[in-house]
């Protein structure tokens, strides 16, 4: 299978090839350089790393790395870092950048420190305040994003009667901070045609009112597509995702990625691309479901170079829902039921275990990889055991599938884990933003105290990488690294000590090991001659400062295929 890195490195690694030199070759020979940096704190995360205090870029390419007595070349602007650091460019290894985009111009009904609201009646007024800034028309929906029980006062959902105190007129749909869960008033469960007859649709729940049939306003999963269809597109859209583009490199990101993204949306971003190049790496991810087994005349993604910035990575398939949410599929029930719930419950799967198997077989024999959205250790076991029949008798490691999240895998699920060669990507900011929430009612301590194992994933020598999944929560990298290393919940407890991992490591799960999951270890994730100068300067050395004090520590300048696209402060100097 090693076609799976082919179609990227073809493209990525011919362009300019030629032109470059080793380090050795560096260091006698005369180069005019564009741009070098100079300075104490560089981080080159080298699998062979050498004392290094310069960085010379030609065009988009890196051109030497290591000391500033052994440059022989010139240089049009040298950059004297002084006290701050540079380092690769952060990769983003999930996230969803169309939707990121998009989120900006709907009404911010998250908490604090995302958004304003405490309570629902926080919620209740900035709708209020958010639709009384907009010239609406008659019939036009309301949409907010971000919500989270787990955060409002009164640890609950808002229902259909909260949220038509904002309007009756007007459709509404608030979107949970999870994404897999939606809360809508009565105009949009009239627009939707969702009433005390709708049945529950495979994959997702309709919530009621106790003792009867009526919908209170609460869709979970696959219940949601009813809504969703509305969340219209913008009329600028192309100006929208250059900006949420431009919103992720102020966070040091170079590399971004749109997961979960339907063939609309694909298309959407190879003509925003077309219309102006990305500034920095876009790589989508196609969504597929069990329509892909049952009509076989759906058309495969094309895997393909980078084109103005952006190119198709594979495809991704979600096999359960939100921990925090509370439909994540576990293999034990839920600490804490959620509303109309047995003790018994222990969350769902969005389809059945022979269509992730089927799904899994289809994308393993086309050679595309795969992303997985596996939350619960129940979906972990689908995940697993999928992969498990479809690599069966074939030699390769080299599919480098990835299950999203992991959140809740278990010490026996790693071990196979490591034996596949499966990549988990955590989404480790969990243990601030919901850390407590999971200890106190989700999981419980022993299996919150285990969310997003990190350590243990060294432990065994797992290949993992770390995200945001914005726009759950901001793509914000350093905020990430502190949650990974510190696992402070917002209550200041340290959840899983055990699970804590260095700094260093926390940073190369989001560079070096970030670029291996998407093949492109060749060219990106490490600052060494001939890889793309990608970089982002911190206003300190990472590795220098305690790991608590991280938070204080800001990106200054994000450069991407050697282009400065976010600067802090001018830190040029001749």
């Amino acid at each position: 299978m090693r076609n799976f890195a082919s179609v990227v490195s073809a493209g990525l690694l011919l362009s300019g090839l030629s032109s470059l030199i080793s380090a050795d070759e560096a260091q006698s020979v005369s180069i005019k350089a564009d741009v070098a940096f100079y300075g104490k704190n560089i981080l080159t995360f080298s699998s062979q790393p050498l004392p290094t205090n310069f960085v010379a870029i030609k065009g988009e390419k890196i051109v030497f790395v290591g000391l500033r007595k052994n440059w022989q070349g010139d240089a049009e602007i040298v950059v004297d870092l002084q006290n701050q650091a540079l380092l690769p460019g952060f990769i983003d290894a999930h996230g969803h950048i169309s939707f990121h985009a998009r989120v900006a111009s709907m009404a911010n009904v998250a908490s604090p420190p995302v958004g304003p609201a405490k309570n629902i009646s926080d919620l209740v007024q900035e709708l209020k305040n958010y639709a009384d800034s907009k010239e609406l028309v008659k019939g036009q929906w309301i949409i907010g994003m971000g919500y989270d029980d787990s955060l409002l006062k009164e640890q609950r959902h808002p229902t259909k009667d909260d949220l038509d105190k904002v309007s009756s007129t007007h459709p509404i749909m608030l979107m949970h901070v999870s994404g897999h869960l939606a809360a809508v008033n009565s105009k949009a469960l009239e627009v939707a045609k969702i009433d005390a007859a709708s049945k529950n649709p495979a994959g997702g729940i309709i919530r009621r009112y106790s003792g009867t049939s009526e919908p209170n306003g609460v869709l979970e999963e696959s219940a949601t597509y009813a809504v969703r269809k509305y969340m219209t597109a913008s009329n600028q859209p192309f100006e929208e995702i250059h900006r949420g583009i431009l919103d992720y490199a102020r966070y040091g990101i170079t590399t971004a990625q749109d997961g979960a993204a339907s063939p609309q949306v694909v298309q959407l971003l190879q003509a925003s691309a077309a219309y102006r190049e990305f500034p920095i790496d876009v790589i989508a991810y196609q969504r597929v479901d069990e329509s892909y087994i049952k009509d076989s005349t759906l058309a495969l993604p094309t895997l393909a170079p980078y084109e103005n910035g952006f190119r198709v990575g594979g495809v991704k398939m979600t096999l359960d829902g939100s921990p925090q949410g509370k439909t994540a599929y576990l293999t034990k029930p839920y600490e804490v039921q959620p509303y109309g719930q047995t003790a018994d419950y222990r969350g769902y799967p969005i389809m059945p275990a022979a269509s992730v198997d089927a799904l899994f077989d289809k994308f393993i024999r086309a050679e595309i990889p795969i992303l997985a959205h596996a939350n619960g250790d129940a979906a972990a076991d689908f995940f697993i055991q999928a992969l498990s029949k479809s690599l069966k008798g074939k030699n390769s490691k080299d599919h480098r599938s990835v299950m999203i999240h992991a959140q809740t895998v278990r010490d026996d699920q790693l071990n196979s884990l490591a034996a596949m060669h499966v990549i988990p990507s955590y989404f480790s900011a969990h243990t601030f933003y919901w850390g407590d929430w999971h200890r106190d009612s989700v999981l419980g301590l022993e299996r919150g105290s285990r969310i997003s194992p990190t350590a243990s994933s060294l432990q065994k020598g797992i290949t993992f990488t770390l995200h945001n999944d914005a726009p759950i929560v901001p793509p914000d990298i350093m905020r990430l690294v502190w949650a990974t290393s510190n696992r402070l919940t917002r209550s200041g407890q340290v959840l899983g000590p055990d699970e804590r991992i260095s700094v260093e490591d926390a940073l190369k799960a989001v560079t070096v090991n970030a670029a291996y999951q998407y093949f492109e270890e060749d060219r990106k994730g490490s600052i060494e001659v001939g890889k793309q100068a990608d970089f982002v300067v911190l206003s300190a050395n990472p590795l220098r400062v305690a790991k608590e004090e991280l938070l204080n520590i800001k990106v200054q300048r994000t450069i991407a295929r050697g282009v400065t696209i976010f600067s802090a402060e001018n830190i040029l100097a001749d």
